[in-house]
């Protein structure tokens, strides 16, 4: 009889970087991936490529000069960040912007939101390898960039938000330019939508890829459309109602699939809300109150105290910590943190059991923003030195 003896073979594992350059997601962000054969079995996320230092920065800076460093911390969303930044200033002051201030900065931040969520999922198609459906979905995103021009005077970086209010106002010819490239705009959308909901190739790439359950949302943080696409009804417009978000109508976007196909499904829903909240901004702009405060009048130095504020960026909640000496024309401190920030730094456990293939599905449906998570410079005050750590160790809490 034949005896036969089993011989454990040991497990290969392939280390395979993604990253730090991609061809889709243009910010330098590494995936060290141990796949084994096409199946993966850990990730690591690797950042650091892209620091500015942002945050010291505006310590070093004027409270009226920080708005122009603010405002670049992303350049996707930079009236988001200065909105926040500004909200928390207007909060040491005790100040209250006037009502149509506050209309024209939710209109500003919600064409924000149009062209971000635009712009990833385009940038969905361009990575499953739909180019014609990426250059379409761009070439309509046009049309929102010319309506935050004609709002904020740029297509990008806007400078809109200022202390009391915003930089400029608009009339009514302008609100009829920003409303008919909106009403154009829907319907495309619409389609949009329609193609990602029924395009086989989309379905067969997104769904059941990257799945979320609402323990693994809670448990890791994540915020913005990631959460609300595992039915986490979690949006910072509703909870703090800040602006005029307590009188406009808008709905909560959820779903319950939890994968990255309901991640983009919840952006395409958001952008239909975002073109309602607009439109119903450009109906119902209140007369009353000046918009464009007089900038010379605004106080040089801030109270002594610290002051939070939360908004609801593209990516999910965006929160601003600014603390006042009360003798300086500088803030003490200026904190920040970002969605992109929870959300990539604590998502490498999604990506275990995929293949390699669904690796950048999984990434772009996070829509990750690269520098706006780099910003900190740590200080050793004891020792007057200054020593470089790793976002995961700053994420941890062990710095």
């Amino acid at each position: 009889m034949a005896i036969t003896k089993i011989v454990e073979v040991p497990l290969v594992i392939a280390e395979i970087p993604i990253g730090p350059q991609h061809p889709a997601l243009h910010e330098p962000v590494m995936l060290k991936v141990y796949a084994d054969g096409e199946e993966v079995v850990k990730v690591e996320v690797n950042t650091g490529y892209n620091h500015r230092g942002i945050e010291k920065l505006c310590e070093k800076n004027t409270y009226y000069k920080d708005l122009f460093i603010i405002g670049r911390v992303c350049g996707i969303c930079n009236t988001v960040h200065t909105n926040c930044y500004v909200r928390a200033l207007e909060y040491l002051l005790g100040l209250e912007p006037s009502p149509r201030a506050k209309y024209l900065r939710v209109l500003a931040m919600e064409l924000e939101r149009v062209h971000s969520h635009m712009l990833v999922n385009a940038t969905m198609a361009e990575v499953i390898g739909f180019e014609s459906l990426f250059m379409q979905i761009m070439l309509d995103r046009e049309k929102v960039m010319k309506a935050k021009e004609i709002l904020t005077g740029a297509r990008v970086m806007a400078d809109y938000m200022i202390v009391g209010g915003v930089r400029r106002d608009i009339d009514d010819a302008k609100k009829e330019r920003i409303k008919d490239l909106l009403l154009k705009l829907r319907p495309r959308v619409e389609y949009y939508k329609k193609v990602f909901e029924e395009d086989e190739t989309i379905v067969k790439r997104l769904v059941n890829v990257g799945r979320l359950k609402p323990v693994d949302v809670t448990l890791h943080s994540l915020v913005g459309p990631i959460a609300r696409a595992s039915d986490i009804r979690t949006d910072v417009r509703a909870e703090d109602k800040y602006d005029a978000y307590g009188e406009i109508p808008f709905n909560v976007v959820t779903r319950k699939e939890g994968d990255s196909w309901a991640r983009m499904m919840v952006r395409w829903d958001e952008v239909l809300e975002s073109i309602n909240i607009s439109l119903y901004i450009l109906d119902h702009l209140p007369s009353d109150g000046n918009a464009v405060p007089d900038e010379k009048r605004l106080p040089r130095i801030f109270p002594a105290g610290d002051s939070y504020a939360r908004a609801e960026a593209p990516r999910g909640e965006l929160t601003y910590y600014v603390m006042s000496d009360g003798k300086s024309m500088n803030p003490y401190r200026v904190k920040i943190r970002t969605p992109s920030f929870n959300n990539i730094i604590n998502s490498a456990f999604m990506y275990i059991g995929h293949s390699l293939a669904d690796v950048p599905v999984i990434l772009t449906s996070l829509d990750p923003c690269i520098s706006c998570m780099e910003r900190v410079t740590v200080v050793d005050l004891k020792n007057n030195t200054r020593y470089r750590v790793t976002v995961r160790e700053l994420a941890s809490g062990k710095v």
